[in-house]
């Protein structure tokens, strides 16, 4: 994965109805590595990783990268989306967005609306660029939330010894509502 291009970061922070997109701080620490190692949130993602691991490898500040926004809900972090430009992976040099939530933050439709706010500052900052979504498609929730952003299967193929789903966002596409 490749950086974003031309994009100034870190933007300002992005305040939604309930929560509050950002860059990554060093009081993150603790939930980025529950996210790496917690069982439920790394069912799709090649699963989770041990905890000693993550306390000596995990910097200070994690995640401070362009494209990774910390989702913040009440002043705590509950998840991340990410926005990276894909090399020759799957779309040469289309962007992509993917997002892990902690699960206490699971079913209140706080990944749709984190997601919608980072898609719009994407279409904002980088007019008329699409941007794909890939999940597995066993990962029924994340298909689910790609329909409600308003993704469109484009193929399916076989990665990670799952099949895939990648589904494109038309530049300025929007969101179908709430989850």
């Amino acid at each position: 994965m490749t950086g974003l291009g031309p994009v100034a970061w870190p933007p300002a922070p992005i305040k939604t109805e309930r929560l509050v997109l950002r860059e990554s701080e060093p009081r993150d620490r603790a939930a980025f590595i529950e996210l790496f190692a917690s069982p439920e949130v790394r069912t799709y993602l090649g699963g989770p990783r041990p905890r000693d691991e993550l306390e000596r490898t995990v910097p200070e500040t994690p995640g401070r990268r362009p494209g990774l926004f910390v989702v913040e809900r009440a002043g705590a972090m509950i998840g991340t989306v990410t926005l990276d430009r894909r090399d020759a992976e799957r779309a040469t040099g289309t962007a992509e967005i993917g997002y892990m939530f902690l699960p206490p933050a699971w079913g209140q439709g706080y990944a749709t609306e984190a997601c919608t706010a980072a898609l719009a500052w994407f279409t904002e900052t980088l007019p008329g660029e699409p941007v794909t979504l890939c999940t597995q498609t066993a990962n029924t929730r994340s298909l689910h939330l790609a329909t409600r952003l308003g993704f469109t299967e484009t193929e399916r193929f076989e990665e990670y010894g799952a099949e895939q789903w990648l589904g494109v966002r038309a530049a300025g596409g929007t969101a179908t509502g709430g989850g």
